[in-house]
């Protein structure tokens, strides 16, 4: 089959981007492997999320006495947990292959993609070719260098949520933001959790107060941190799986989750043949306007190293599509990437963080408060978390800022727009914020800045 753009993978940059070009008028072929959707509709976001909300159920419920209501007993049925996971990840995931399916000019096929030549592919024998031809095939889980792995039973990301009961105890290997996750979820439902990690702290990235803040509500929650530790070797025993620990106790659990990153899927892609040119990671590299080595062959979404959040695929798509139609020169440069790890506090943040504007030797001022120096957070008694924020000191414009607290996920995008639209952010101190809300925290927030303080 002859096309005018094929696109290979089905995640939240294919299939818009997909839809549109067929939209457009162009001849379109989408190959799919795997689950129309890509992660984020069958092992990411929708699934991750749907559990999570099962989790935090139980906690409120388990806590409920603070605030003068008391719970029977709660119990967690994990079987049904996931059976409801299972049902809106299908919902999400019927959604997607009935949009491939209704729009014309579009033909959606499912195999495995392999460049054979340049901007051809071949797929269950047969042969495609195109003008253009777009790579979003994403990513999968990592897996450490660790020594005996290979021989214990370990779960990723994936596996870990078709878990039908509890693990007495879970060892995640892993602080970031998907271990995170997952590690506060199962403490929820009654495991016993233990998060080991080689680096000094959880989200690492983060500024310490930020990653600091998230650490003091884990251990309120009884999940034990095992941080700045170096697992040397990995065993497992009848049904106990250890983890040596260099200069450290010896940690045991049932069950291991290994949660260290993500590595593209190009291992398989024949990117040799079309001249394709990879990292050293295995990224694709592109340039501004998501260009490959190759002439008409671009990437987008986790296959190229960006930041692996859906929304960036998403916005790739955009930028894309434009650039495709010949309707605009403007690359994926310069944006800001926010993100939330939903955690409960959540963890937020977009721009810079105080780290890396030392770094680049960027001029900033800075506030931090509490955030239980917000009103709503003390009456909702949703007091964890702290609230930060770097400014320009010439311009007033927002460098960045991060947010541990209740709803921190929605609360961040106050300051996504004041980025993105480059304005200062005096507009927060001025505008009319409505009490008692979580959002009033951001001016209370501004407002400490010693240019604003009064």
């Amino acid at each position: 089959m002859d096309a005018d753009a094929i696109i290979i993978g089905s995640g939240q940059a294919g299939v818009p981007l997909a839809t549109k070009l067929a939209g457009a008028g162009k001849r379109v072929l989408l190959v799919e492997r795997g689950d129309p959707g890509g992660t984020c509709t069958n092992t990411g976001c929708t699934p991750t999320k749907t559990m999570i909300a099962s989790a935090r159920a139980a906690h409120v419920a388990r806590t409920s006495g603070r605030l003068g209501v008391h719970a029977a007993e709660v119990r967690v049925d994990l079987d049904a947990v996931v059976r409801r996971k299972d049902d809106i990840v299908r919902q999400w995931r019927e959604g997607v292959l009935g949009k491939l399916q209704r729009t014309e000019r579009l033909t959606f096929l499912h195999g495995h993609a392999r460049f054979v030549s340049d901007r051809t592919i071949e797929v269950g024998g047969n042969r495609h070719r195109a003008v253009t031809v777009v790579i979003d095939v994403g990513a999968r889980p990592a897996v450490p260098p660790v020594a005996g792995l290979d021989a214990v039973p370990w779960l990723d990301n994936k596996t870990v949520m078709e878990l039908r009961a509890p693990p007495p105890h879970l060892v995640v290997l892993g602080g970031g933001y998907i271990g995170c996750e997952f590690a506060q979820m199962f403490r929820r439902f009654g495991s016993e959790v233990t998060v080991v990690d080689t680096l000094e702290h959880l989200m690492n990235r983060e500024d310490p107060e930020i990653s600091g803040a998230l650490e003091q509500v884990f251990r309120g929650e009884g999940i034990r941190l095992e941080l700045g530790a170096k697992v040397e070797r990995v065993s497992r025993a009848g049904d106990v799986v250890t983890l040596a620990i260099a200069g450290r106790s010896e940690i045991r659990g049932t069950h291991l989750l290994v949660a260290t990153g993500r590595r593209p899927n190009t291992a398989d892609l024949g990117c040799d043949a079309a001249g394709i040119r990879l990292d050293p990671r295995g990224f694709v590299e592109i340039d501004d306007q998501y260009r490959t080595s190759a002439a008409g062959v671009y990437a987008v979404g986790d296959v190229t190293g960006e930041p692996q959040f859906t929304h960036v695929s998403w916005d790739d798509h955009r930028i894309l599509f434009e650039v495709l139609m010949g309707r605009s020169q403007r690359g994926r440069g310069g944006r800001a990437y926010p993100y939330t790890a939903f955690t409960d506090p959540q963890v937020a943040g977009v721009g810079l963080n105080e780290r890396q504007a030392r770094e680049k030797g960027i001029p900033y001022e800075v506030a931090t408060i509490p955030f239980d120096r917000i009103a709503r957070a003390i009456e909702v008694d949703e007091r964890a978390g702290v609230l930060k924020v770097l400014v320009d000191p010439k311009t007033e414009r927002a460098l960045g800022a991060a947010i541990v607290g209740a709803e921190a996920g929605e609360l961040i995008h106050v300051f996504v727009a004041l980025i993105q639209a480059q304005a200062s952010v005096r507009a927060i101190v001025d505008a009319e914020f409505i009490h008692p809300t979580f959002a009033e925290g951001l001016q209370s927030l501004v407002m400490s800045l010693d240019r604003f303080a009064s």
